[in-house]
């Protein structure tokens, strides 16, 4: 079975990778306006991607950072030390 990950967003390594790719097409040049006009449509869709893998990201470690500083509330008054 052939795998489909067209309908899939990449993860963010993917994305990266890939918009690493387009910059460097488009500073290299000897495309043609459209094939750079599909190219940077291309690029901005990645890095939308990115955005989101990073917001997201940003998230996850603020309520990471909001559960410890209340776990770290209630074990002040039991801290050995």
């Amino acid at each position: 079975m052939a795998d489909d990950t067209s309908d899939k967003a990449p993860s963010y390594e993917q994305a990266r990778e890939e918009l690493t790719e387009v910059v460097r097409r488009l500073e290299t040049g000897g495309l043609t306006l459209e094939q750079s006009i599909e190219l940077w449509e291309r690029g901005e869709k990645l890095a939308a991607i990115c955005e989101e893998w990073l917001q997201g990201a940003r998230v996850k470690l603020a309520a990471a950072m909001a559960r410890r500083a209340d776990a770290g509330a209630v074990r002040d008054d039991d801290a050995p030390f």
